[in-house]
């Protein structure tokens, strides 16, 4: 890669003392605000509808269902094991917000109930769409701050580590295949349905969370008027690109790859701007689920 040498070299600061308290404050904050809205979608839209959620909160559930037990003490003693478990393998400070972020659904859920709040939507289909886009949202906020609340997705994590013949996401989906298949016993299949129909929507909505509404668009563009289509990019959309060297496989010619990062609104106007200039360019264009670093501007 040489398309950056040019640049001014940017000096890395470190941030100070003050600003990593800062960091945590707003990271502790938003995982109790996301607790408490998880704890809304459980306790006030799902749980009176008799709709579950996947993982350790859905186990927690249809428990509290058959034996009337504390939700909140039940999601977080459920998950004491597998925060442990998580201990040597996924970061001291993911255990301390995992454990922070339960224990606050705990108490979120409890306050929830405590009030005696009316059942606020019983029509099922309601239930399944509004209670999984605030369920799914909550999740997704704790997600995005280095935590989680679902121990199974540890437990996953560590049985693909062992069984390598599965990844982490069948693992998942058998464990609350499970979950649902038992959720049909607990209450009825048509419940059990919905749950699953709940669970889907939820994770649409975790994805949104996580990877931002305005996703961005990774673009690798070959040309043989790459310095044009670099030098258009740069300019009309303000953005840097980066030059690769490669080689073709038919020709056996080298060749200079364009790559940049993009955001899904500016996508249009890359592909125009490259068939302004070639159009037999061959690009190939990616999501891109998560941006880091600064945008550096053309100088």
């Amino acid at each position: 890669m040489f398309g950056l040498s040019r640049r001014k070299k940017e000096v890395v600061k470190k941030k100070t003392p003050l600003e990593i308290f800062n960091e945590l404050v707003v990271r502790f904050f938003t995982l109790t605000v996301a607790a408490f809205i998880v704890a809304f979608a459980l306790e006030c839209i799902l749980l009176p509808n008799k709709v579950i959620d996947g993982g350790v909160i859905g186990i927690s559930m249809m428990i509290n269902y058959v034996t009337h037990a504390n939700l909140g003490l039940v999601i977080l003693l459920l998950n004491l094991p597998f925060i442990f478990l998580a201990w040597t393998n996924l970061g001291k400070m993911f255990v301390l917000q995992t454990f922070y972020s339960v224990f606050m659904l705990a108490l979120a859920t409890n306050l929830f109930e405590s009030l005696h709040h009316p059942v606020i939507l019983d029509e099922l289909l309601l239930v399944v769409i509004f209670g999984g886009i605030i369920l799914g949202f909550g999740v997704g906020l704790i997600l995005r701050n280095s935590a989680s609340l679902d121990g199974t997705e540890i437990l996953s994590i560590k049985l693909s580590k062992k069984f390598t013949f599965l990844t982490i996401g069948e693992f998942l989906m058998g464990i609350n295949l499970l979950i649902y298949t038992a959720s049909a016993f607990v209450f009825d299949l048509k419940q059990a349905l919905y749950s699953i129909l709940t669970y889907f929507v939820a994770s649409k909505a975790i994805d949104a969370v996580i990877d931002g509404f305005n996703s961005s668009k990774s673009v690798r563009i070959v040309s043989e008027n790459y310095k044009a289509i670099g030098n258009a990019i740069m300019k009309e959309l303000d953005v840097s690109v980066t030059y690769m060297k490669a080689r073709g496989g038919y020709s056996g010619e080298e060749k200079v790859l364009t790559y940049c990062v993009v955001s899904r609104l500016e996508m249009a106007k890359v592909k125009a701007l490259v068939k302004n200039i070639d159009p037999r360019a061959f690009l190939v264009i990616e999501a891109v689920h998560e941006v880091e670093g600064v945008r550096v501007n053309k100088k």
